[in-house]
């Protein structure tokens, strides 16, 4: 945005009723120009569809119309080009604009405020820049899960330690793993959508708070804006956050969700687990340590994720206790707002390029689920097909566990001999039931980790993003 100049020739749109100008740190403090010049595009959009209405009830002039159209078109090709003149002492980006306005048609811009408020003006600008961010944000989630469902298909056969408390629990299919963050993104997307059929509804029209003298059709508005109705209360209409919460608390879990996965990448990729490894272009390196190579993509992801979290209480808080209807509070509502768009925007994107660039390290995935004696339930389980009760042969199983502890070996290690002083009910079969494999495709039931179900996952799932 280019420097705001504040020459002082300029009064106040409601300069009239004071009798001194307002201090220059006060106009500094109150002002919100800085910030919501990325509202203008909204701001314009909702000032046509209120020229077009107040000249349907015959209070603008076809002229008047014709000449608002002109000079807000003009308006919007200086904002897009960069040749805006923003004033610091216009306050904000209404005034601005209307400013300008005035400028280029006169008095048909003075015309064009009738029947509505900075409040409701405001209000509807918010919604409309938040309804586009949101559609932007639910096709970054859709994707995202592309990606993830490209590379578990890759991966539905390569198996991998499940983990219970960051220990080794079970084997699972890495494409299995990757599937649970398609259905957590698959969650957000719905909350995004619906977060935004609740804000979808048009506040302008209720003017500063007790609605409008004028004969008004708010309906032809919502109409023209692509609004599913209007807001049915003008106070509530003027003073409701609850979207911009809304939007916020559906925000902190797509960036909740991130962070886990990030988590898991940092760990996957540390030599320790060596399970994968990201693309070079998605890392850095360090200044003293030439063999570093730092997941920072992922880690800036699980910091950001507290930025998002904190703006969600940032809002709440500063709604707790505003009594009706609009207060000079609500211009706080756009800093949090705006960064928590921008933040889980641009986290998603970045998301959706770096899962194609993962290498995965297969026989590393297979060694570590060969450890943790990740087959012992396995191993309950068959003795319970055998006729013994399962806590008979959760005990059973636990004994052999601690003798292999104290050998160093693994349960499928163990001769038939020794696995038989467990448990008579053992024989030969039960070396299918202690592989890996044999282990993922025994849970052959929907929601399962069997490759077989990994993939109808997939393309179930591919259906739905069709």
């Amino acid at each position: 945005m280019q420097d705001l100049k504040n020459d002082g020739s300029a009064p106040k749109a409601w300069s009239g009723r004071f009798s001194e100008p307002v201090a220059e740190l006060v106009q500094r403090y109150t002002a919100s120009i800085h910030f919501d010049t990325r509202l203008a595009e909204f701001d314009i959009q909702g000032s046509l569809a209120h020229a077009t209405m107040l000249h349907a009830i015959g209070i603008l002039s076809r002229d008047d119309l014709d000449s608002i159209e002109k000079g807000l078109q003009t308006i919007r090709e200086e904002i897009r080009s960069g040749q805006f003149q923003w004033s610091l002492e216009l306050e904000d980006v209404h005034l601005n604009i209307e400013k300008r306005l005035t400028a280029l048609v006169g008095d048909a811009g003075k015309r064009l405020h009738t029947a509505r408020s900075r409040n409701d003006q405001v209000a509807t600008d918010i919604r409309l820049f938040l309804r586009h961010e949101i559609d932007g944000i639910i096709e970054s989630i859709k994707a995202l899960q592309s990606s993830i469902l490209d590379l578990a298909e890759q991966h539905a056969d390569t198996v991998m330690p499940g983990f219970t408390h960051l220990q080794v629990a079970q084997p699972v299919s890495f494409g299995h793993h990757l599937m649970a963050y398609f259905e957590m993104l698959r969650r957000d997307g719905a909350r995004m959508k619906d977060c935004r059929g609740r804000l979808n509804m048009l506040p302008l029209g209720a003017a500063a708070l007790a609605g409008s003298s004028y004969p008004i059709n708010r309906e032809s508005v919502a109409d023209m804006l692509g609004f599913d109705g209007v807001c049915e209360n003008s106070l509530d209409a003027v003073s409701d956050r609850d979207f911009a919460i809304e939007f916020c608390a559906c925000a902190a879990l797509v960036m909740t969700h991130l962070s886990r996965f990030s988590e898991e990448l940092i760990l996957w990729m540390n030599p320790g687990f060596g399970f994968i490894d990201l693309a070079d272009r998605f890392c850095t390196g360090s200044s003293i340590m030439p063999q570093k190579k730092n997941p920072d993509v992922p880690e800036l992801v699980r910091g950001k994720t507290g930025r998002v979290n904190g703006h969600l209480v940032a809002l709440l808080t500063l709604m707790k206790s505003q009594p009706l209807a609009y207060n000079k509070d609500n211009q706080e509502d756009k800093e949090p707002l705006f960064d928590a768009v921008d933040t889980v925007s641009a986290s998603l994107r970045i998301y959706a390029e770096m899962i194609p660039g993962i290498k995965v390290d297969k026989d590393a995935m297979r060694k570590a689920a060969s450890r943790g004696y990740a087959t012992a339930t396995d191993l309950a389980d068959y003795l319970v097909k055998k006729g013994l009760p399962f806590r008979d042969a959760h005990e059973a199983v636990a004994k052999a566990v601690r003798y292999c502890e104290g050998r160093g070996c693994d349960l499928g290690e163990l001769s038939m001999a020794e696995l038989g002083e467990f448990s008579p009910l053992i024989s030969e079969d039960v070396r299918e039931v202690l592989t890996l494999e044999g282990s993922l495709m025994s849970r052959n039931h929907i929601g399962g980790t069997a490759p077989a179900q990994v993939r109808a996952a997939i393309l179930r799932a591919r259906s739905s993003l069709a």
